[in-house]
């Protein structure tokens, strides 16, 4: 639901693109848009101040759990014959009479170095762009600028609404608050600011919180508070750099160029045209390559999950009694597994006690956590809590409960032993600690510094002597 400031103009130009919107996504895809008097806005959200908007329009989109879509991913390319190499790092190029013919990489778990060689490289390193340019020496013909978006997360009870909506912001066009989690909680943002410090952990300021907070808060009531904050994290755009500093008028479309012979590097874009930006690296990249290229079939290949979907959501309800789950539970599973569920409820047929809602994130069963470890790469507490289930984003304490009553189950899955468990849940409760610290610094240097006081993981001295 767009929610109008403005009589006549806002209406009948924001009604024109809902129109080509409707068009463009063919007939009987999604309801058509509708428009709001004051009182029907106020009706679909109760919590909307009287004087909020003067209208609203709605009209139909779609989620994404960015996290989840690009493991999968990557669990679909595996399917066909890709090899999956996480926490590896380019450190070098290999070059052989003039052009590229491979990278030189480093293991981030375990600290070994070797050599990958390849008849094509293709730099798709987001905003690391520019680091992997710069391992070649000069300059490439376009340089990626990060932009940090930020989103709070709060309990839906905190906002009275039935959908979500968009609000201008200060600064933002836009700013949009949405149902997360089959509607128990609310996200909202994003923010847009230039970021020029660690890649890695982007961090949220007290700034960026108030921002947000102040905005929301223009427009609802009762107002929300710090308090009501379950969680906060920060993303970063890879936009293609232009003329302006402001990272707002960069641009958000991609480009791709072949820097020297035997590689291509493809920057910028966004979730919705990623398949595009796939097709138009392997066509740039094709003609370098010995033999012919077949014409891409990215717009047939299903993402693994997905085929058979319908019908497993058609038949949820025999699921449900099969496995002893409610209907609910098993709407959860499907909507974030698809048709990969089953694997999911042979774990919990042959142990049972994975059934279990996790304490401290009852949202979630402890097979969740253990197939994250066993099926989707994860290969730390934090991967699981942070990105496979979103437990740090979703819960009060940040996750600390999960990770008491998880770490075992994810050691077992991953070999650990007990000291390795124990400094993998140790770390854990110092990441949140170092979050939340970052979380009350003023600006983006301050918070950065409280942010990475805290090791990666990754680092090997941290498991040391902790295997």
């Amino acid at each position: 639901m767009y929610l109008l400031e403005h009589r006549g103009w806002e209406r009948l130009y924001l009604g024109a693109g809902l129109v080509l919107y409707d068009t463009l996504g063919g007939a009987g895809a999604v309801p058509r848009h509708r428009h709001l008097t004051r009182r029907g806005a106020r009706r679909v959200a109760p919590a909307l101040k009287p004087d909020a908007a003067i209208g609203a329009l709605t009209f139909y989109d779609s989620q994404c759990d960015d996290a989840r879509h690009t493991m999968t991913v990557a669990r679909t390319a595996a399917g066909y014959g890709a090899q999956v190499a996480t926490g590896v790092k380019v450190v070098g190029f290999r070059r052989r009479d003039g052009r590229v013919c491979g990278v030189d990489a480093e293991d981030l778990e375990g600290g070994d170095r070797f050599g990958i060689e390849a008849s094509h490289v293709v730099n798709a390193a987001g905003v690391w762009t520019d680091s992997l340019q710069d391992l070649l020496g000069g300059r490439g013909k376009f340089r990626v600028r990060a932009s940090k978006g930020v989103h709070l997360v709060v309990p839906r009870a905190s906002i009275r609404a039935d959908a979500a909506f968009v609000i201008r912001a200060e600064r933002e066009p836009q700013l949009f608050v949405r149902p997360w989690n089959d509607g128990r909680y609310w996200m909202f943002g994003t923010t847009d600011t230039k970021w020029d410090l660690d890649l890695d952990e982007p961090a949220v300021t007290s700034e960026d919180i108030d921002y947000l907070l102040r905005n929301v808060n223009r427009v609802i009531d009762p107002p929300l508070r710090r308090e009501d904050i379950v969680g906060a994290f920060a993303g970063l755009r890879p936009l293609v750099a232009g003329e302006t500093d402001e990272t707002s008028r960069l641009s958000r479309e991609h480009a791709v160029e072949s820097p020297v012979p035997g590689l291509t590097a493809i920057a910028g874009g966004k979730y919705t045209t990623y398949r595009v930006m796939a097709k138009d690296a392997v066509d740039a990249a094709a003609p370098d390559l010995a033999g012919p290229v077949p014409p891409s079939c990215t717009e047939h290949i299903p993402l693994a999950g997905a085929e058979g979907y319908p019908a497993m959501w058609n038949a949820r309800h025999r699921i449900a009694g099969d496995s002893g789950l409610s209907t609910t539970r098993v709407e959860h599973l499907l909507h974030r597994y698809g048709s990969l569920v089953g694997e999911l409820l042979d774990a919990i047929r042959r142990r049972p006690e994975l059934g279990e809602p996790i304490d401290g994130a009852p949202e979630y069963l402890r097979a969740e956590a253990r197939y994250a470890a066993s099926h989707e790469g994860a290969l730390h507490l934090d991967d699981v809590l942070s990105r496979r289930l979103h437990v740090s984003i979703e819960t009060a304490d940040r996750g600390l409960r999960a990770a008491e009553d998880v770490g075992p189950i994810v050691g077992e899955a991953l070999g650990w032993g007990q000291a390795r468990t124990r400094a993998e849940i140790d770390f854990y409760r110092r990441r949140v600690q170092a979050e939340l610290a970052s979380q009350q610094q003023p600006d983006d240097r301050s918070a950065d510094a409280a942010r990475r006081a805290v090791r990666d993981p990754r680092a090997p001295a941290m498991v040391d002597g902790a295997r």
